[in-house]
């Protein structure tokens, strides 16, 4: 392999790749990400690569693995090029239905074909699914569409011609300049300008300097940074030597969660493949920069997501902050200089250096520029990954995207931000989404999770829950934070049990403003969200829990009492068969519960087929 150092050599050998693919040859992509692998993916893949080779069409037919294709609710998920024909829930035992009706005759296979909810028409095509339809997808726009263990893909779609770009005809002032003018900000939650960061290290002193992508992503129920590491890890790497040469940076680490073994995977196989090429290594595109790139396994600390403890894992110490006064852009990795962002942010950077600040800086609002991506999760429709402008309302993701609340019950709140992050609810489902928005609403951008609940979920609880994993992940160097969060979950968790008293709301109140105000860092000072805005739009839920000692939503299981409505109870036993405590006594056809034995674990109402049973 002679590597490439010249944007004319890059250009050939993507032109020559381009003129050996021909555009209209069946193509099958397989969707690989971890959701589709979940649910048999890797067998589909198997069974396609067995039965176009069985039936003779290998030199035809070309069948290929693809990183998440986002539609995580309709996995595995297969597409059918050129027409894009869209299979969705696919099973390996519909392989050979798929090659003999799709592939050789042009016939569709009706039955998995994804049905749109608000029409009930199917959809043929991948680009007219309702999910995709209403996103703008650039970060991942390829996705779905190459194979992320093959470099030569990404080359074929322009992969790394922003670098050669930069580093062959951009001075490192204009880089930076291109970064600030196009408004790209930090996507790991934190939101600082990415230009002035880059351009703070640059000016830095210091002859050693370096670069790091955050793939810690730690937030329950976020999966985007994980989807791009596996899906597109080249994309993360050609922004990060863009980064590295416009600073002055001859070392990169990737900071990546252990329990993110594919992404890991195919991050190293990418790394491979960049040296190979000359992308990464000594002298890249002849210009005397060299640049190369180490991979560190985050060990599932919480609090790494923070950029200090994230520097000190990566130097072998504690996972702990310091103090926010001394900053990462002049002291960062080794006490150097240190430019930090997450992996998202990084995969930005091509897209601006090819297509420009100006193109950029026109998506998204005044002041959050770009796309953002949620994982868009619990009580909705339609859950998977979310790419969307800046500034699109909640109501559009929620409902046009996602399809709406899950058997159509009422939506009640939507958490971002993840266990940092705030509940948002009903009444500002028309609040658009960006930077300074979810802060004023008392939530936070984040790592991109999107959690959507209904009806019955008890906000109150909601609350205990992630308290209660904040509390676990404090790494307790702090006072503030060690001993606020505890005493917070100390607190909600007698309101859940009914030990609750009137003066604990306002204490909770306060302490949660305490915490916010004195602890150490990011993990700390964003903690009481959560608590805050529950306060804030659901505080009617506590009231109930400690005057009325009702959960409302029947949720917290010392506050509620299951009861059969005789009206409805038929005497199936339906509920009598699987009560683990023998709570249900039968009298001819009408069933009722012993409350003393009772354990409201909810196993008869589930059973119950009349809906007789009822919690009050």
């Amino acid at each position: 392999m002679t590597k490439i150092r010249t944007l004319q050599e890059l250009e050939a050998l993507r032109k020559s790749l381009l003129q050996r693919r021909d555009p209209n040859k069946p193509c099958v992509r397989v969707c690989l990400g971890t959701g589709c692998r979940a649910r048999g993916s890797v067998d589909v893949l198997e069974a396609f690569t067995h039965e176009i080779k069985k039936r003779g069409l290998d030199v035809q037919v070309e069948c290929k693995q693809t990183g998440c294709h986002g539609f995580c609710e309709r996995g595995p998920l297969v597409v059918i090029e050129p027409k894009e024909i869209f299979y969705q829930r696919v099973k390996a035992g519909d392989v050979p239905e798929i090659v003999s009706k799709t592939l050789l005759n042009g016939e569709v296979v009706d039955r998995l074909l994804y049905t749109d909810p608000a029409t009930g028409r199917k959809v043929l095509y991948e680009y007219e699914v309702p999910f995709y339809k209403k996103q703008t997808r650039l970060i991942l726009a390829n996705n779905g569409r190459i194979d992320p263990t093959n470099i030569l893909d990404y080359i074929a779609i322009g992969g790394y011609q922003a670098l050669a770009k930069a580093i062959t005809t951009m001075s490192c002032e204009e880089i930076i300049s291109t970064i600030e003018k196009s408004g790209l900000r930090g996507l790991g939650g934190a939101g600082f300008p990415t230009g002035r960061k880059w351009r703070l290290c640059r000016e830095a002193p210091g002859d050693v300097k370096f670069v790091i992508g955050n793939g810690d992503e730690g937030d329950p129920g976020a999966f985007s940074d994980r989807s791009l590491m596996e899906g597109n890890p080249h994309s993360i790497l050609e922004g990060m030597v863009i980064g590295a040469y416009a600073i002055g940076a001859n070392q990169g680490y990737l900071y990546v969660r252990a329990e993110y073994p594919l992404a890991l995977k195919h991050l190293q196989i990418a790394i491979e493949q960049a040296r190979e090429y000359g992308f990464l290594g000594n002298n890249i595109f002849s210009s005397g920069f060299d640049f190369d790139i180490k991979i560190n396994r985050g060990g599932g600390a919480f609090v790494c997501g923070e950029s200090s403890a994230l520097v000190a894992s990566i130097e072998g110490k504690i996972g702990e902050p310091r103090a926010k006064y001394i900053h990462t852009v002049e002291r960062g990795l080794c006490n150097k200089p240190t430019v930090l962002n997450n992996v998202k942010t990084w995969a930005n950077v091509p897209l601006i250096i090819k297509n420009g600040a100006d193109w950029y800086a026109k998506i998204g609002t005044e002041r959050s520029k770009g796309t953002a991506i949620f994982s868009l999760v619990g009580k909705v429709n339609n859950t998977g990954l979310v790419e969307v402008p800046m500034g699109t309302p909640l109501k559009e993701i929620i409902y046009d995207i996602g399809g709406g609340i899950l058997e159509g019950k009422r939506f009640k709140a939507v958490q971002t931000g993840g266990p940092s992050g705030g509940c948002i609810p009903e009444e500002l489902l028309d609040l658009p989404v960006d930077f300074e928005r979810l802060t004023d609403a008392g939530s936070m951008m984040g790592s991109g999770g999107m959690i959507v609940m209904d009806e019955d979920t008890c906000m109150v609880d909601v609350a205990r829950y992630f308290l209660d994993f904040l509390q676990c992940e404090s790494c307790g160097k702090c006072v503030p934070c060690r001993e606020g969060i505890k005493r917070m979950l100390e607190i909600i968790t007698d309101i859940t049990t009914g030990r609750g008293k009137e003066e604990d709301i306002e204490l909770l109140q306060e302490l949660a403003d305490m915490v916010k105000d004195f602890s150490l860092c990011g993990l700390g000072k964003t903690a009481p969200n959560t608590v805050l805005s529950t306060l804030r739009y659901f505080r009617d839920e506590y009231v109930a829990h400690v005057k009325d000692k009702k959960c409302p939503a029947g949720i917290c299981r010392d506050l509620i009492e299951y009861f059969i409505l005789e009206d409805k109870c038929t005497g199936c036993g339906a509920c009598l068969k699987l009560c683990p405590q023998q709570a249900i006594d039968a009298y001819g056809l009408i069933h009722t519960i012993d409350p003393a034995k009772c354990i409201r674990c909810g196993i008869c109402r589930d059973a119950c087929p009349f809906e007789a049973i009822i919690v009050r």
